[in-house]
C-alpha cells in the first residue's frame, strides 16, 4: 500500500528585507529536519517532490540526501501568493490568514484566493500521483496550501480549523489508491509514534 505524505517546512529565518519565497530554514528548522531525515517513517519513500521555494527545497534536500533520492521541483506547489502585501508582522499576518481561510472565494488584500490556491495544489498532486510508480511519495511544501490539500482529500470545506499547528514541520498522510486520510497533521518528530485511535 503506497502512502503519500505532505510535509511542511519547519521554522525559517525571517528577514523582512528578503522576499518570503527566498527565506531559508533557521538553525532550529534545519536541526529538526536533520533529526527527522533518518526516521523510519521515510524508509519506503521513492519520490520526493518539492515546492520551488527555498525553505521547502532546503527541507527536501536534507531528506533526499539521507535517502539517496533526487528531488523533483514543481514551481506551482508554492505557498498561497501573498506578494500583494509582502511581509506582514505576525499579528497582522494571522488576521489576514484567518480571512484567507474564512472567505475562500475572495481575494483578501490582494492575496491569491483560497479556492484558486487549492485548485493549484490539488492539480499538482494529481499530476504527480497519476504516474505509475511504486513506493511512498513525499511532498514538501507549505502550511496554507498543505491545509487546502488536506481539506480537499478529507472532503472538508476550506476552514482554518484544519490548519497545521504553529511552527511548521508537520505532516499528514493519505493512501495513494482511494485517497483515504491515514492521519492528520503530526509533528515530524512524532511520525514514528503509534497512531492513537
Amino acid at each position: 500500500m503506497s502512502i503519500v505524505r505532505y510535509l511542511t517546512h519547519p521554522q525559517v529565518q525571517i528577514d523582512p528585507a528578503v522576499p518570503v519565497p527566498q527565506w531559508g530554514l533557521s538553525p532550529v528548522g534545519r536541526g529538526r529536519t536533520e533529526a527527522a531525515a533518518s526516521a523510519g517513517w521515510l524508509a519506503n519513500t521513492t519520490q520526493i517532490v518539492s515546492s520551488g521555494e527555498r525553505k521547502a527545497i532546503e527541507t527536501a534536500e536534507i531528506i533526499a540526501a539521507r535517502l539517496g533520492l533526487m528531488i523533483e521541483i514543481r514551481e506551482a506547489m508554492h505557498e498561497n501568493d501573498r506578494s500583494a502585501t509582502g511581509f506582514l508582522r505576525p499579528v497582522e499576518f494571522e488576521a489576514v490568514a484567518d480571512q484567507f481561510f474564512a472567505q475562500p472565494h475572495l481575494s483578501v488584500r490582494g492575496w491569491e484566493r483560497a479556492v484558486d490556491a487549492q485548485a493549484r495544489i490539488v492539480r499538482e498532486a494529481d499530476e504527480v500521483l497519476g504516474r505509475k510508480r511504486a513506493g511512498d511519495v513525499l511532498f514538501v511544501g507549505h502550511g496554507a496550501v498543505g491545509t487546502l490539500l488536506f481539506c480537499h482529500i478529507a472532503g472538508h470545506p476550506i476552514d482554518r480549523v484544519h490548519d497545521q499547528p504553529a511552527g511548521g514541520g508537520h505532516c499528514f498522510a493519505f493512501v495513494r489508491v482511494g485517497r483515504q486520510i491515514v492521519h492528520g497533521w503530526r509533528r515530524m518528530e512524532d511520525m514514528d509514534q503509534p497512531l492513537r485511535h
